[in-house]
């Protein structure tokens, strides 16, 4: 760990609006991986790195080319990259992790690295309300769902999935990225319930999902979300002993 540092972002929404905005997204976030791949020893992608993703058996989304052999290269090089499903790239199965040899995580998890405790995730259907959005998350992540949108024929399964995806807020990125107040920020209710419930006491709550950058404190912690890459080109880094929320130019 020593001289390298851990990397979080979130957000990228790589197919969305559409392909022009899209690509020179893409090549932005390669750029970005380039500028810190000599001092990465992780690189934690939390979440809607696609705007839709779904794995059929022989099948997947077209694109991407670049971003994905980047961090195929990254891979190679020894690095190790951890992709988090979010809630419009939930359907990741195993491609990504035998083809470009990230690492997939579909919940929350714990790590520490020296004496700091982390809680990474994308941040989506955590904390209270929202009880829509977690019986659809629920039953999107159900086998049966998923055997159902696998006999849709690639061309009308993946153009439906990726119009209604365009169609949603965290593809535009322009409907509550901002701050909405501690009471209606279903992440910081989190935060503090995690804190009050549970035994390990994190340093930092990581999460994106909610499209904008924020460093704040929360009893003796600190919540860090990654923002995102539509508007904010925002990402966070951790170099041991201080974690630190930057902007990519």
């Amino acid at each position: 760990m020593k001289g390298k540092h851990i990397y979080f972002a979130s957000d990228f929404h790589l197919g969305a609006p559409n392909d022009r905005l899209s690509r020179e997204r893409e090549n932005r976030v390669i750029e970005w991986l380039n500028q810190i791949e000599p001092s990465a020893a992780e690189i934690y992608l939390i979440g809607d790195i696609f705007d839709f993703w779904f794995e059929y058996k022989t099948v997947v989304p077209k694109g991407y080319v670049r971003f994905l052999g980047k961090i195929a290269a990254l891979t190679d090089k020894g690095i190790q990259v951890h992709f988090f499903t979010g809630n419009h790239d939930m359907w990741m199965f195993d491609y990504l992790e035998k083809e470009i040899g990230v690492t997939i995580h579909r919940k929350p998890i714990l790590k520490k690295w020296g004496e700091k405790t982390f809680l990474i995730g994308h941040g989506d259907g955590l904390g209270p309300g929202d009880t829509l959005y977690k019986f659809l998350k629920t039953f999107f992540e159900s086998k049966v769902c998923q055997w159902l949108f696998a006999r849709l024929h690639p061309n009308f399964g993946i153009g439906l999935a990726s119009f209604l995806s365009k169609r949603s807020r965290a593809s535009t990125g322009t409907k509550e990225d901002h701050y909405l107040g501690d009471n209606k920020e279903f992440l910081v209710q989190y935060i503090k319930d995690y804190l009050k419930s549970e035994k390990t006491k994190p340093d930092y709550f990581v999460f994106g999902h909610r499209h904008f950058p924020l460093e704040k404190t929360i009893e003796n912690a600190v919540y860090f979300n990654t923002g995102d890459w539509i508007k904010h080109d925002t990402y966070c880094q951790f170099d041991g002993i201080n974690m630190k929320l930057l902007t990519y130019s």
